[in-house]
């Protein structure tokens, strides 16, 4: 995997206490720095993922609301089969 260098300017108060994490954690700052960065990049791409999968479920629930819609008929077959297995549990 090919590398880059990345520098960049820090409070040396900051650098200070993350170089005593980096100490506490038995780990070279660069280290610790690469896990920052993956951690962050996971996050946005979740972040991504979550809003995709609300805008999809909202074009789907639209979708459910108009009564000739596919989306409508599972759902009213999804309600089917939840009564009877209520029917059924009891």
């Amino acid at each position: 995997m090919k590398t880059e260098t990345v520098t960049f300017r820090i409070d040396a108060a900051l650098k200070d206490e993350f170089a005593e994490i980096a100490e506490e954690e038995e780990k070279p700052v660069g280290e610790l720095l690469r896990e920052l960065i993956r951690e962050r990049v996971k996050l946005r791409q979740r972040l991504a993922f979550e809003a995709e999968a609300r805008r999809q479920c909202g074009l789907l629930n639209a979708a459910a609301q108009d009564p000739s819609s596919d989306e409508a008929a599972v759902m009213r077959e999804l309600e089917a089969d939840l009564h009877d297995f209520l029917v059924e549990w009891k």
